[in-house]
């Protein structure tokens, strides 16, 4: 092949890959940013001495159907995902696996309903602390994401004990 030919072909190879590089990369960034689940009013409830068990709640909105799958904390080794119902007049508490969550639907976590339990912890849940979550989801897709949140401990004494009973599961 003649010289002019062949760069003329080499810069239209380099030139595809490129352009499949960017699209690849630009397709990565649009999915992250609509993997983010938005994660409002966070917060966990204060512990007294001794206490090792803790609770964490929020509202969880996802733009698309994602399932929260894990949970780590710097307080603790084990978070778990639980939920609270009345059954016949008796409160029952059940640990849940995974939480599914609808496209645009909010999922509430409150006192009385679905939380997130903190096991073991290594020091008491102070009123002005912060302790940092990590929440990892997976779509539908298989695709697995992760958001790192600040959660403020609050005394729990300004909540609505009924919320709970407002989550939209």
């Amino acid at each position: 092949m003649p010289k002019p030919i062949m760069r003329l072909f080499t810069i239209i190879v380099l030139a595809l890959l490129y352009s499949t590089s960017f699209n690849t990369f630009a397709q990565a960034n649009q999915a992250a940013k609509t993997h983010t689940v938005v994660i409002q009013d966070a917060w966990a409830r204060a512990t007294h001495p001794g206490q090792k068990v803790g609770a964490v709640y929020m509202t969880l909105t996802s733009p698309q159907d994602t399932t929260l799958v894990k949970i780590e904390s710097d307080v603790t080794e084990s978070v778990e995902i639980h939920s609270m119902s009345m059954q016949n007049g008796v409160m029952k508490m059940r640990m849940l696996n995974k939480l599914p969550l609808t496209a645009d639907k909010p999922y509430k976590l409150a006192p009385g309903g679905y939380h997130l339990m903190l096991f073991d912890l290594k020091k008491p849940l102070l009123v002005g602390e912060q302790l940092n979550l990590i929440l990892h989801f997976t779509d539908k897709h298989n695709v697995d994401s992760q958001q790192k949140i600040k959660v403020p401990v609050k005394s729990g004494e300004n909540v609505n004990q009924d919320s709970g009973h407002e989550h939209h599961h």
